[in-house]
């Protein structure tokens, strides 16, 4: 499920953004250079985007945001031609895919939202009772990533070599015999009234009003590697768009909002 957001030359002001449905606005290819065309899920990846429509207009791009709930959606849209860019995924997700791997590029990075294991249920992790059940994303790179951060936090025991993509079969000791439901990410939040505990991706947190520091029973550290991209088609990473882009999304503007507006539940990576 998409939403399209663009502007109405001549009746908004520059870098106003409205929401209009879904299929009306023309491919990258078919439009001027000067229109950049971003794929990006809700919180914060739009928001961060409608931040910066001005700032873009001022160099002379026109901005248009597609935004969708899913994490495949934009990958394919980019591929097909339809996107210049899109925001909303880490290194790990881009590369699980064969050819996203080898068509598709990391160009810009931005945020890290940190991952985080909430429940409506109990207060602490130590009060998972045994035989309780987590939500995690079905995903290889999200649901290894939740399971990692249970690993980290002395909660089950991943077999040797169990990496980024681990899944619940990799589970080496589990000492509460918790049982894993996995769910696509966008579905967790809502999932919380169903099981014990969920992992949650912080995109999805911030959008049910989850703020990761704050609400999270155990969460990532500093040092995560899932920093958020901009991700282009190979070949386009130094395009003037994709250039005025990387200045736009990096700048002190998004640095500053980033640490007053979400509360430690984003973390710019510049």
């Amino acid at each position: 499920m998409k939403r399209v957001i663009v502007p109405l030359a001549g009746v908004l002001l520059a870098g106003a953004l409205i929401a209009v449905p879904a299929g009306v606005y023309a491919s990258p290819a078919r439009e001027n250079s000067k229109t950049i065309t971003v794929g990006a899920t809700p919180v914060p990846h739009v928001e961060l985007l409608n931040l910066i429509a001005g700032d873009l207009s001022k160099e002379g791009y026109t901005l248009k945001v597609v935004e969708y709930n899913d994490y495949v959606q934009p990958n394919s849209a980019l591929l097909s031609g339809d996107l210049t860019a899109n925001f909303f995924q880490h290194l790990p997700y881009l590369e699980s895919n064969a050819e996203w791997k080898a068509s598709l590029s990391a160009a810009i990075a931005v945020h890290v939202e940190p991952f985080g294991l909430y429940s409506n249920k109990v207060k602490t992790v130590a009060d998972l009772p045994g035989g309780a059940t987590i939500a995690i994303p079905n995903d290889p790179t999200n649901g290894g990533r939740a399971l990692l951060l249970l690993q980290s936090n002395g909660i089950i025991t991943l077999k040797p070599g169990a990496g980024l993509e681990a899944t619940p079969l990799d589970i080496a000791e589990n000492p509460k015999n918790l049982r894993f439901r996995e769910l696509e990410a966008a579905q967790l939040p809502r999932a919380l009234g169903d099981v014990d505990a969920a992992a949650i991706n912080g995109n999805y947190a911030l959008q049910a009003g989850l703020n990761p520091i704050r609400d999270s029973l155990i969460i990532e550290g500093a040092d995560s590697p899932y920093v958020n991209y901009v991700v282009v088609k190979k070949g386009t990473e130094n395009d003037p768009p994709i250039q005025a882009l990387s200045r736009a999304l990096r700048s002190a503007k998004v640095k500053e909002y980033i640490l007053s507006h979400y509360e430690g539940g984003v973390v710019a990576a510049f």
